[in-house]
């Protein structure tokens, strides 16, 4: 998995190109559908990525995890599951960090697209 962190984008762009090839904790993105994450110096935060990507690449990772979208990421139920004392054995409750992520992501990339407007890392 790591060598996919270190690869270049690939064309067509992968499946979840604008997870892996994008910041975590600056840049952009916007409600705009393009394949590839821009890396520009000239672009605040050097990063642009497509919400409307990102969307889809996070629903299809919830999918695979059984993650329900509607679920607060702010609930009782999600904080159980990252903090647990015991790890569950399975559901998207074993993956209780990966979930929570997840479910940040499609809130902030539903509303990105919803309302036309940019996720901003700072």
């Amino acid at each position: 998995m790591t060598a996919a962190y270190a690869a270049s984008p690939s064309d067509p762009p992968g499946p979840f190109d604008h997870l892996i090839h994008h910041s975590d904790c600056e840049g952009f993105y916007v409600p705009v559908e393009f394949g590839h994450v821009i890396v520009d110096e000239n672009v605040a935060g050097g990063y642009l990525g497509s919400s409307v990507r990102l969307l889809e690449e996070v629903r299809r990772i919830a999918r695979a995890l059984d993650l329900p979208e509607d679920l607060d990421p702010h609930s009782d139920e999600v904080f159980e599951a990252t903090d647990g004392d015991e790890p569950a054995t399975g559901g998207w409750q074993r993956y209780g960090v990966e979930s929570y992520v997840s479910l940040q992501l499609l809130r902030a990339a539903k509303l990105s697209v919803a309302t036309g407007s940019a996720i901003a890392f700072c």
